[in-house]
């Protein structure tokens, strides 16, 4: 009986402890084991499930917010937000739950880091003196634009394409014959002082102020951008060089608009040049470099919070624009923003040098200036009916909804070799063409920008003899601003 007695003594007590057991053991799980952030930080969330009375989140980084630390029984959802990283390496950290006797969990938290410092360190607050016009106002202030052509964006320096220096004398001669606004294609990829951390020489920057000075003191205005710059953006418009290209483009443009922040409304920039797109994944890469350009400018403050900024079409090809081009970067000013397209169509009339197996030059364009004796070098596409057939797709798209437009690019070279009655009705007809496109862009709200690279030989197109300062092509500059004219 005894005996008994024990075993049972015993059993009672092994339920009693087994259940007492059972009683406190106390699970908890997270949803999440790891979180990474890209470097402009960002929020993400992940959840707790517990059985305990409480649990806690503790962590030690100071870049990292949580919209609570402390909670009680049951699935509770954690928000986890990173600020941006400043700096170009990754930082990790943990974060350590704990609940009731059950082993802590931790989290591994992660950021990746900028691939080049951040520039805009010394923001200002807005400044809007000198800074009162919307983008459509300042439009109506433009009449007719002129590019200082492979200059400022030459491979090797300001002078390695064939221009001099650029001076204020040059400014002034071309202030003097009839346009009131400049285009700067800028390079800056070359003038990089350190390669690793995307750093502007300081002595370019100084530069390209000198230049933007020289024409803001003439009264003009001015659109200055980065240009072809060896390519590195607008021919690497894909979705393997986004983020790398991202990142140039922040770094860049961080430096230009802080180096340029004091200049009024005279000065607009531009983000690109002529960005090669043809479709819809390319698109949604260049959307991202505008977007990264515009919220770069901004986020120096001063009167870079109200700067005129410029965005450009894939290719700055007009079709694919009206295509592709679905909307514009988001900006935190309303109404300080205009587009851009180029026009060099046909390209055998206005850039072709040579015949091609798919087709040859034309040298003469427009339903009044056809050869009866060189027929077969008539344009026979892209004439009158198609140029007001572009304009009004831009008209149509951006200006009759507020939003400028810009022809940032539009010339057509001169074929010299042609000797006689041909060349004179070459010239002629590009003459027309000339005016003709001027006359339509602006009907059409579009502000014209005529190309001009220097060249005064075979194929070139420029207006100015910049070495003495003189006028070169009468004939085109008077096709220019005829067509300028109301």
């Amino acid at each position: 009986m005894l005996r008994i007695l024990v075993r049972l003594t015993l059993v009672f007590a092994f339920f009693a402890f087994s259940g007492c057991e059972k009683e406190d053991l106390i699970s908890v799980s997270v949803s999440k084991e790891k979180i990474e952030f890209p470097e402009e930080g960002g929020t993400a969330d992940f959840s707790i499930t517990t059985n305990a009375a409480s649990w806690e989140i503790t962590s030690n980084l100071p870049w990292i917010q949580l919209s609570k630390s402390t909670g009680r029984s049951g699935t509770s959802t954690i928000e986890v937000t990173a600020l941006t990283n400043p700096d170009n390496v990754i930082r990790t950290g943990n974060l350590t739950l704990t609940a009731g006797n059950a082993a802590p969990k931790e989290i591994k938290i992660s950021q990746k880091g900028q691939l080049y410092p951040s520039y805009n360190t010394s923001p200002i607050p807005p400044d809007a003196s000198g800074m009162t016009s919307s983008a459509i106002e300042l439009a109506g202030k433009i009449r007719l634009g002129w590019n200082i052509g492979n200059s400022l964006e030459a491979i090797g320096s300001e002078t390695a394409w064939g221009n001099p220096l650029i001076t204020p004398e040059l400014i002034q001669l071309v202030k003097q014959n009839g346009f009131n606004a400049i285009r700067i294609p800028c390079s800056w990829n070359q003038y990089m002082e350190n390669s690793a951390t995307a750093k502007i020489k300081t002595e370019w920057l100084n530069r390209v102020k000198e230049v933007v000075q020289y024409s803001v003191d003439e009264g003009m205005y001015v659109v200055l951008n980065i240009h072809w710059d060896g390519g590195w953006l607008e021919n690497n418009v894909t979705p393997a060089k986004q983020a790398e290209n991202n990142a140039k483009q922040k770094a860049f443009w961080e430096q230009i608009a802080t180096h340029l922040r004091d200049f009024d409304e005279h000065l607009m920039f531009a983000g690109t040049n002529e960005p090669n797109v043809d479709n819809a994944s390319q698109m949604a890469v260049l959307n991202s470099y505008l977007q990264t350009f515009v919220d770069a400018v901004r986020s120096t403050g001063g009167r870079n919070s109200y700067r005129v900024l410029v965005v450009q079409g894939p290719s700055t090809d007009i079709e694919k624009t009206n295509t592709l081009m679905t909307s514009l970067p988001i900006d935190q000013i309303a109404n300080r923003m205009m587009a851009e397209v180029h026009y060099y169509t046909p390209y055998q009339f206005s850039l072709m040098e040579s015949d091609a197996n798919w087709g040859n030059m034309f040298y003469y364009w427009g339903k009044d200036f056809h050869s009866l004796t060189d027929p077969t070098r008539n344009a026979t596409w892209g004439e009158e009916a198609t140029v007001d057939s572009m304009m009004r797709l831009m008209k149509t798209k951006f200006v009759d909804k507020g939003i400028p437009v810009i022809l940032g690019e539009y010339a057509v070279g001169r074929r010299l070799t042609l000797t006689g009655a041909d060349r004179d009705l070459h010239l002629a007809s590009r003459a027309f063409y000339l005016k003709y496109v001027t006359q339509q862009a602006l009907a059409n709200g579009i502000l014209p920008f005529y190309w001009d690279a220097g060249g005064i030989g075979n194929n070139g197109s420029g207006l100015f003899d910049r070495k003495t300062n003189t006028v070169f092509d009468q004939q085109a500059l008077n096709a220019l601003i005829e067509g300028s004219k109301d």
